[in-house]
């Protein structure tokens, strides 16, 4: 189990995740900015929730949540078979299922190997591990996931 840093917005919502997601059939992720939080990243302030979760745990709680589906065009970078979003906690949650970033002239799916139990006291949350946040940040090639790794993996 991993020692989080997380602020009461975060808090809430993680509750919300941990509630809903209980009962999902397959493993499912909080992963980004909160997964990096969960995992003891200082100072960070997610704006939102992501999920990685499977097709058929993504329509479990887009019926639950009664999550709003985007069918709009996927950015340059990620795309995701199944994306939804939904605003019942204090920051918006984010179920992907499918998703993919496009690295070296292709998509590639992004499926963490690793699952870890986070230090959350409302219920159970899995992320990867901090080792493999830190290899998924160097795949995304941002500014912003890039400046995380070496913390990632001073974590890990």
């Amino acid at each position: 189990m991993v020692k989080s840093a997380i602020n009461p917005d975060l808090a809430a919502t993680l509750k919300v995740v941990a509630s809903g997601c209980s009962a999902l059939q397959d493993d499912w992720w909080v992963f980004g900015g909160a997964a990096m939080a969960l995992a003891g990243v200082p100072g960070l302030d997610p704006p939102d929730v992501d999920l990685i979760v499977s097709e058929r745990d993504a329509a479990t709680l887009i019926t639950t949540w009664s999550a709003q589906v985007e069918t709009g065009a996927p950015s340059p970078l990620f795309r995701s078979k199944v994306f939804a979003r939904t605003r019942i906690a204090p920051l918006p949650i984010e179920i992907m299922a499918g998703f993919e970033v496009y690295e070296g002239g292709a998509w590639s799916t992004v499926r963490p190997a690793t699952r870890q139990l986070a230090a959350f006291n409302a219920g159970a949350i899995f992320i990867p591990t901090p080792a493999e946040q830190a290899q998924i940040c160097r795949r995304f090639g941002r500014p912003k996931d890039l400046a995380r790794v070496d913390v990632l993996q001073a974590l890990g």
